[in-house]
């Protein structure tokens, strides 16, 4: 088997003991990036199941709201699949602001499965080198080593 890609709203039909690795922003569609493939490509030759979150069918007219049910599934994926992955890999794109990616940082500092790449450049980047170092999360400064530590990590 190889690296096998799940996204939004496919249901996890995975084996809890899998390694896997859910993406962690930047998306804001239009602005960053597709990141995602990139680090996908740089995983595929391993056992690995990939959670990413750029759903192929997003519809930017949804209301952000948790009355809307495409918008909740949408939210509701994304924290579940955090929870159930092996690894986080968070790109803060210098792009973006990612506000997202932001609570998503504080809310997994503490699981253990962070890895963290913030170029020079995102407006918020002190801010993210402290959590970082409050709770010795791996920072890196480009996606090629983002993928590097990903790998490494998965790998274990």
């Amino acid at each position: 088997m190889r690296a096998r890609v799940l996204k939004p709203p496919v249901p996890f039909d995975f084996d809890a003991q899998m390694p896997s690795v859910f993406f962690a922003d930047s998306i804001e569609m239009g602005r960053a990036e597709d990141w995602q493939s990139r680090i996908t490509s740089a995983l595929a030759d391993l056992d690995v199941i990939i959670l990413n979150p750029r759903r192929d069918e997003w519809d930017a007219t949804w209301r952000q709201s948790i009355d809307n049910a495409k918008f909740r599934e949408q939210v509701d994926w994304e924290l579940d699949a955090q929870a159930r992955a092996t690894v986080i890999a968070m790109y803060f794109a210098p792009s973006t602001q990612a506000p997202i990616s932001l609570l998503e940082l504080g809310l997994f500092a503490s699981s253990g499965k962070l890895i963290v790449c913030c170029p020079d450049g995102y407006w918020r980047k002190g801010n993210v080198e402290i959590v970082c170092v409050r709770y010795s999360i791996p920072l890196v400064d480009d996606l090629d080593a983002l993928a590097a530590t990903a790998r490494a990590r998965l790998a274990r």
